[in-house]
């Protein structure tokens, strides 16, 4: 059976437009070819296709047989190891997954929430008045500080100190589409941008071993709530323990992973936010009375109008077939996440930046999948909105902020994210000093 039709144009001239324009790159395509379309990656064996109905990213989703495609353990086994959970598959992903989840719900999750008030709160202080600055930056350094705290429970101390610097290090390092093309290329000879990556990479691991070495040797780990401490005491099926080896791949996976991806829609919120005064005024005024149900609906279209993840593929163990749409098995396979929360026959004026939308008419589930669905479904989703919640709550109900440039952020990339091109300007014209909050529900 053929696969969807695809560009005309070389392999290297579609990881090229992929890699510098992905949003015109795909708008492009679904005009052309519909609902359905296959790319190709260079340095890939097979075409992936990219599919945006709800109906046959459902089929997709709900086979658990479904293995990874190549691109993810490419890209990231590199930086997070080969035990990382976005690269584990089968009964060795399900097994890691159960033993991550529980900090990021319910009362674990909620016990956090004082920590991210407080760094929130550090950070807005240290803001310039009447002064030009990216606030994407400034969001990386919120959301960094607490993974930072709930992985390894403490705030300071010479090493964190250092592995804070060091992990801002490494994302730099792998962060622009340029480098990752050159590192990959030159990767195999040992030198250039990949031979520089892993020198810092192997800095980070030296402190990350440290640390995890710090931990056991502090003990008390039963009375401690911070991530790391729960892994250690955490027990497999078969009664057996996650080596330091794993815990290196799995906190690498959470500092990185975790929190850059909050800081770009955080970004993105802002962007979005600031250039429509309405919903702002809207969402300020529910703030002000303690109300969340518009905050939630505002990230909610914020995360539609600007998904941080682009792809989440997989390759199929089965034939998929659904509403019109038969691929074989072994097809490489992945919804255009942008694609899917842009369809007019979903989202009426699908371009239009309306938070109501989802207070008047929420989208089927597979309608609206900024973190992927399934089992391997974003593990960190619900700590990511409720983060969000708390930052956009305490910045604008503090700080008087515009944008510095009066149109939208062009999209660019970032590791593998679609990120604010220029870092999101913005000015604090007013700030307020910081006071009681009510409570985030959650």
């Amino acid at each position: 059976m053929p696969l969807p039709p695809e560009p005309s144009s070389s392999s290297l001239a579609q990881t090229l437009r992929w890699a510098f324009r992905p949003l015109p790159f795909m708008e492009e395509c679904r005009r052309r070819y519909g609902d359905s379309f296959s790319v190709r990656f260079l340095g890939f064996e097979r075409p992936m296709v990219l599919i945006s109905d709800p109906a046959a990213i459902k089929a997709l989703y709900m086979e658990r047989a479904h293995g990874l495609p190549p691109g993810r353990n490419i890209l990231l086994e590199p930086i997070l190891g080969a035990r990382s959970l976005l690269i584990q598959e089968g009964a060795e992903h399900l097994s890691r997954r159960r033993l991550m989840l529980p900090p990021f719900h319910g009362e674990r999750m909620r016990s956090y929430e004082a920590v991210v008030e407080q760094i929130v709160a550090a950070e807005i202080d240290s803001w310039p008045l009447h002064r030009e600055f990216p606030i994407h930056a400034r969001m990386q350094a919120i959301t960094l500080e607490v993974i930072l705290r709930a992985v390894f429970g403490v705030s300071e101390g010479p090493r964190l100190d250092r592995l804070r610097a060091m992990l801002a290090t490494v994302l730099e390092e792998t962060a622009a589409p340029a480098k990752q093309l050159i590192g990959l290329a030159t990767r195999r000879f040992g030198r250039g941008p990949w031979a520089s990556f892993e020198r810092q990479l192997r800095k980070a691991d030296e402190l990350m071993f440290a640390e995890i070495r710090e931990h056991r040797s502090r003990g008390g780990l039963e009375q401690r709530d911070d991530i790391l401490s729960m892994l250690m005491l955490a027990e497999f099926e078969d009664g057996g323990s996650i080596s330091d080896e794993e815990l290196r791949d799995q906190l690498m996976t959470l500092l990185l992973a975790g929190h850059e991806t909050t800081a770009t829609a955080l970004a993105w919120s802002f962007d979005l936010l600031l250039r429509h005064r309405t919903a702002l005024a809207r969402l300020r005024g529910e703030l002000e009375e303690g109300g969340d149900e518009y905050l939630r609906a505002t990230i909610s279209e914020s995360l539609r109008l600007r998904p941080v993840i682009p792809l989440a593929g997989r390759r199929l163990a089965t034939d998929l077939v659904a509403d019109g749409l038969t691929l074989p098995a072994g097809t490489d396979v992945t919804p255009a996440i942008w694609l899917t929360h842009t369809r007019a026959d979903i989202y009426p004026e699908p371009f239009a930046f309306r938070p109501e939308r989802f207070l008047e008419s929420p989208p089927e589930t597979y309608g609206w999948i900024p973190f992927g669905g399934g089992i391997r479904r974003c593990i960190g989703a619900a700590f990511a909105e409720f983060e969000m919640r708390i930052v956009l709550r305490e910045v604008l109900t503090r700080c008087e902020l515009r944008k510095a440039n009066p149109g939208p952020e062009k999209t660019g990339r970032r590791n593998i994210t679609l990120s604010p091109k220029d870092g999101t300007p913005v000015v604090v014209e007013s700030r307020r000093p910081a006071r009681e909050r009510h409570a985030v529900a959650v």
